[in-house]
This record gives structure tokens, C-alpha cells and sequence, in this order.
């Protein structure tokens, strides 16, 4: 568990970083480029300002009017405005400032400069002047004649405030990413909970621990997805379960089955034994005798080759549906015929009131229903008439008037070589596997048997639409 909780959190705090990091980069990534826009755009207000002082330079200029009347006469747009003329060789040859000696260097370098003669006009934002030691905002513009016209404004606390991007603006920001910071945790927290419940499952899952199905998960695609999961899961392993279940039982039952094969054949084995060398190492014996120890080996070799055909029946009744072919059966003519077959052995009224129809059965298997009840009361019922009703729906009732049998041995009769009177049965002729081989027979074609006491013994079962009823 001390395992389970540290992946827990880990692989929480993973997605939740993760999706910080993803949020803060995203965020941080837009504001720097907002305020770069708003920056720059506030700049190129400014710009805009300076080059339409210029241009009225300019023009006033071309009509022939010198420069310094020129800014004498207009004034400046800004307090502090400076203003220099270029010529084409990068001389300077105005300069309105004359607080400060005039400036003799070669100006082509400078980069407002440099953009004004590519482009036409450029601009220069908190560059140091080298002639008075300040720091001014640039903004130049290129004449007809090569030389530039430069207006300077002193980059003061005033301009950096105007060129300074809108504070509200990383405030709100700020705020947005932390909300979407919080989302983005119980997002991570929910995500995560899917994930490390289905973790938690995996190692139960090879733990081979036992698994339920009431693994609680989100409400969305990935917990659904892993609530199939788990379901599918602890399906296959019931059906795993329910598997080892039969192969165990299946296993008892092939067990039970020999052991009690291996007592059942040692009874009439030793009868035939005994008989054979009574007559091997007795010659003298009478013929009277000699036919009755020759009629004891041949009912018992019949009660051999009984028990030899019931295994035979109940082994492939166990190996299930796959193995055994249906066809297109009428059932009142196979009871019918089956009852036919018994009256040569009885002198039990046998009536049969059953109606014409078919089903997709089993003959063989069909006529070991009907046949191995009728002999069970024939055998011990001691009874004087045998019923068979049925009707379409495929419900049957099979019933005697004779004795019927204890209450508390009826839970009990369809179960392989079990007896109630052993003695009575051996005498009978009877394997012990009738009933069994019946009830697995009804299981095939989809039904159940039941037993019960109703003024002799009473077999109720179907033949429902699992078998295939036409």
C-alpha cells in the first residue's frame, strides 16, 4: 500500500507540474509578447509624432526657408525637443541645442540614421548621446537630398512611463494563471485517480489478490475506459475461476466414476469367476446345476455389458454438447416407440399421452430419457401402471402407482451409483448410473429433472428452447 500511495502521489504531482509548466510557459509566452506589442506600438506612437514634426521640416525646407527660422518659427511638439540636420556625408550642420558644444563626430552610424537612408525613416529608443551625456528618444527622417532631419526627445521618467506597457494588463495575467493553475490541479488530481486506481488494480492483478468489480472511478472517457477494464478483467477471471471449478469437478467426478466402476465390477466378476470354476473343477455336477451356474454367468456377463454401455453413455455425456450430434427428432413417436420396446418386459400398464411435435435433439440420448425411467419403475416402483404426459412447450411429468421412495433420499437419486436398497438393486440388474445418465441427458437438451412423492414416484422435467425445440 506504502508503494501505491508513493506512485499515487508522484504520478499526480507529475501531470499537475507538468500541466504548470505547460500553463506558466504559455502564459509567460503570451505576456512577453503582449508587452513587447504594446511597447513597441506605444514607440512607434511616439515615432509617428517626431516624423510628422519632421515632414513639416521638410517641407518648409523645400520652399526654400533655413532651418533654424524654421524652428524658431514652429517651436516643438515636446519640451526638450532636439533637433539635428545630417548631410549626406554624416556631418552634422544643425544642431538647435546650444547648451552643449556642437557635435563634430561622423553620424552615419548612428542606427536611426542608418534606418532613415535604408528605409526612409528610423527610429532609436533610449540611446546615449555622446555630445551632452544623455539619453534621448530618436526619430530620423531622410530628405530628397541625402541629408536626414533627426528630432530627439530626452528619455526622461515622463517618456518612460508613456513608452512603458500598461502594469493591469500582467496583473490580469497573473491572476488568469493562477486560476488556471487550480483548474489545471483538480484536472491533474482527476486524471491521475483513473490512472493510479488502475495501477493499484495491476498489482493486485499480479499479486493474484482477489478483484471486484467496485473500483471507483471519474466519470469520463478514461475512467470508463478503466472501469472496462477492471470489468473484462474480473470477468475472464470468474470465467477462469469457474473453469478450474469444472476441470476440478470434472476431475472428482472421473474419479468417484472409476472407484465406483472398480466396485461395481467386482461383484458380478467374482459370480462369474466362482460360477466358471465350478464348472472347470466340478464335472460331475448335475445338468440342472451346470444351467443354473451358466445362467448365473450370463446374467451377469448382461449386467457387465449394461454397466460397460451406461459408463460408455455418462463418459460422453461429460464430454459435453461439442461432442454430441442433434438432429430433427418426433418425440411422441420416439416415446412411443421406446414404450413398445418395454411392454415386452412388463406387465405394467404403460400409457402415453404426449403430442405430435419435434425438437432438435439427440436420439439416442432422448430414448435413454424415457427408457432408463421407465425401467427405474419398473424395477422398483411395484406399481401396476406408468404415465407419460407431456405437451408442446416440451414439459414432461413421468409417473407410477406404486410405492415411491423415502423423502430424504430424494435429493439424492440422480447422483452416479447411488442406491437406496443395494441389495434390491444388484438383485434387479440395475448399474446405479439410470438416473444420472437421465439427468445429464435432460442438461444436454437444455431442461431439469425433479423428484418427487405423488401417490407413487413422480419425475418432472423439460426439454426447454435451449435444446432447440422447432
Amino acid at each position: 500500500m506504502a508503494m501505491a500511495g508513493r506512485i499515487k502521489s508522484s504520478f499526480h504531482y507529475k501531470v499537475f507540474y507538468s500541466l504548470l509548466s505547460f500553463c506558466w510557459v504559455l502564459v509567460g509566452a503570451f505576456a512577453v509578447f503582449q508587452y513587447h506589442r504594446e511597447t513597441t506600438f506605444r514607440s512607434e506612437l511616439m515615432n509617428m509624432e517626431l516624423q510628422m514634426h519632421n515632414e513639416r521640416i521638410i517641407d518648409d525646407m523645400e520652399k526654400g526657408e533655413s532651418i533654424a527660422s524654421i524652428a524658431s518659427r514652429i517651436g516643438t511638439p515636446l519640451p526638450g525637443l532636439r533637433l539635428t540636420l545630417v548631410n549626406s556625408e554624416g556631418v552634422v550642420i544643425y544642431d538647435n541645442n546650444d547648451k552643449t558644444p556642437f557635435p563634430n563626430t561622423n553620424h552615419d552610424n548612428r542606427p536611426e540614421i542608418l534606418q532613415a537612408r535604408k528605409a526612409g525613416t528610423g527610429y532609436s529608443v533610449g540611446r546615449h548621446s555622446e555630445s551632452d551625456d544623455s539619453d534621448y528618444f530618436y526619430s530620423a527622417t531622410l530628405m530628397g537630398d541625402g541629408s536626414v532631419i533627426r528630432s530627439a526627445v530626452p528619455y526622461d521618467h515622463m517618456l518612460r512611463d508613456f513608452l512603458k506597457a500598461d502594469s493591469s494588463f500582467l496583473w490580469v495575467m497573473f491572476a488568469l494563471t493562477i486560476v488556471v493553475s487550480v483548474i489545471g490541479y483538480f484536472v491533474a488530481r482527476k486524471i491521475s485517480t483513473s490512472i493510479s486506481n488502475l495501477n493499484s488494480f495491476a498489482e493486485k492483478a499480479s499479486r493474484g489478490s482477489k478483484i471486484y468489480e467496485d473500483w471507483a472511478f471519474p466519470n469520463d472517457e478514461l475512467g470508463n475506459i478503466a472501469a472496462n477494464i477492471v470489468r473484462l478483467y474480473v470477468e475472464r477471471d470468474q470465467r477462469h475461476q469457474e473453469a478450474i471449478v469444472q476441470e476440478r469437478e470434472k476431475i472428482r467426478l472421473k474419479k468417484e466414476l472409476t472407484n465406483n466402476i472398480n466396485h461395481e465390477l467386482k461383484t458380478p466378476v467374482a459370480s462369474i469367476k466362482i460360477c466358471a470354476e465350478l464348472l472347470r473343477d466340478h464335472a460331475e455336477l448335475s445338468d440342472s446345476s451346470k444351467a443354473e451356474f451358466i445362467e448365473r454367468i450370463c446374467e451377469n456377463t448382461d449386467r457387465l455389458a449394461s454397466m460397460l454401455d451406461d459408463v460408455s453413455t455418462i463418459t460422453r455425456l461429460d464430454e459435453g454438447l461439442k461432442l454430441i450430434e442433434k438432429r430433427t427428432v418426433n418425440l411422441r413417436q420416439l416415446i412411443e416407440n421406446v414404450a413398445e420396446s418395454e411392454r415386452l418386459h412388463t406387465d405394467m400398464k404403460i400409457l402415453v399421452n404426449v403430442p405430435d411435435f419435434e425438437i432438435a435433439g439427440n436420439r439416442q440420448l432422448l430414448e435413454s430419457i424415457f427408457r432408463n425411467l421407465i425401467d427405474n419403475a419398473i424395477a422398483y416402483s411395484g406399481g401396476t401402471e406408468i404415465h407419460i404426459d407431456g405437451d408442446k412447450d416440451g414439459n414432461f411429468s413421468l409417473r407410477d402407482n406404486g410405492c415411491g421412495i423415502p423423502d430424504e433420499y430424494l435429493p439424492r437419486i440422480f447422483e452416479r451409483f447411488y442406491r437406496i436398497d443395494k441389495g434390491r438393486s444388484r438383485e434387479k440388474g440395475g448399474t446405479g448410473l439410470g438416473l444420472a445418465i437421465v439427468k445429464n441427458a435432460i442438461a444436454i437438451h437444455g431442461g431439469e429433472i425433479m423428484a418427487c412423492n405423488d401417490n407413487g414416484l413422480r419425475f418432472d422435467f423439460n426439454l426447454s428452447e435451449r435444446g432447440g425445440k422447432l
